[in-house]
């Protein structure tokens, strides 16, 4: 799908004051709370909750119900949670959206903004030390019985994207590696800076995140391939609730509002994260494709 096509299926952000939720009265707290589930986009299940639990104080407020926020481990049980009916709101990788609409009709709302955009792209790292400098090495004789990391098996950018990547190139991982290991991303570069595995699939956003904050030394990590451009974690809501066009409006102009807000309270969101805009299913469609073309996504 060409740049221009995927950018046109994000529309701008709700700016109209007149849109905005109103803030709940104060019997809000008795209504039905929502549960809302969030992937693991930290270290570990206590950092994750700290994070986000400001999004959820928020999403409270503007909804007029209560939100019980909820760390799911994994983007495969993120989308299972939400297909199930246990989770009302997911902020969830572009793949686990993939898999919950395809299988139980949850539908995105909104997209996540990083540094005003609403794309990432997935990578591919080795280490200097590991002798292989390019893509092509990896792939042919040098990269053969070498150790291999990908993500979960719900995550785009450490698992599907790769995969088919693979898939493209006449690759099968299991043959083509001495070893492969599926693990979380920052385990990954972790792991691969370190000599520990000689590749792995990564997603950009992370790895700079990690440099950052010096879990990584910049010169450890080599990026040797980058995907094209990926969709952005999506905000989806299950499918019931997706039929009250009511709430959908409010729960887009609360996570509307979170872009302005930041500078007043930059705990909303993670760092470099700017907001939310607008989306729809068309967006996640690269996903999609990628997991018919792997197979891990059943025709329907």
């Amino acid at each position: 799908m060409t740049q221009p096509t995927r950018r046109h299926v994000v529309t701008g952000l709700l700016g109209s004051a007149a849109a905005l939720a109103a803030p709940a009265s104060p019997a809000w707290a008795q209504a039905t709370p929502l549960n809302l589930g969030v992937g693991m986009f930290q270290p570990d299940r206590e950092k994750n909750d700290a994070t986000y639990r400001p999004l959820a104080q928020h999403l409270a407020a503007r909804l007029g119900r209560p939100v019980n926020l909820r760390t799911v481990d994994s983007w495969e049980g993120l989308a299972k949670s939400l297909a199930a009916g246990e989770t009302d709101i997911a902020l969830m990788g572009p793949w686990g959206y993939v898999l919950a609409n395809h299988n139980a009709g949850a539908q995105v709302v909104s997209t996540i903004l990083y540094d005003g955009k609403p794309e990432y792209f997935a990578i591919i790292v080795t280490h200097p030390d590991s002798g292989l400098a390019s893509m092509q090495d990896l792939l042919g004789p040098k990269g053969r019985g070498r150790s291999f990391a990908f993500g979960d098996k719900g995550s785009t950018s450490g698992y599907l994207i790769p995969l088919h990547f693979f898939m493209q190139q006449g690759i099968d991982p299991a043959q083509h590696f001495g070893r492969v290991i599926h693990t979380k991303h920052q385990a990954i570069q972790t792991q691969v800076t370190a000599g520990q595995l000689d590749a792995g699939a990564d997603f950009n956003r992370n790895r700079n995140a990690m440099i950052e904050s010096g879990l990584i030394r910049a010169e450890r990590s080599r990026v040797i391939w980058q995907s094209a451009p990926l969709p952005n974690d999506a905000v989806a809501v299950r499918v019931a609730l997706h039929a009250d066009a009511g709430f959908v409006q409010r729960l887009r102009a609360a996570l509307a509002e979170v872009g302005p807000l930041l500078k007043a309270q930059p705990g909303l969101l993670p760092a470099r994260y700017t907001g939310f805009v607008d989306s729809d299913n068309r967006f996640y469609k690269p996903i999609r494709d990628a997991g018919l073309a792997t197979g891990t996504l059943a025709p329907k």
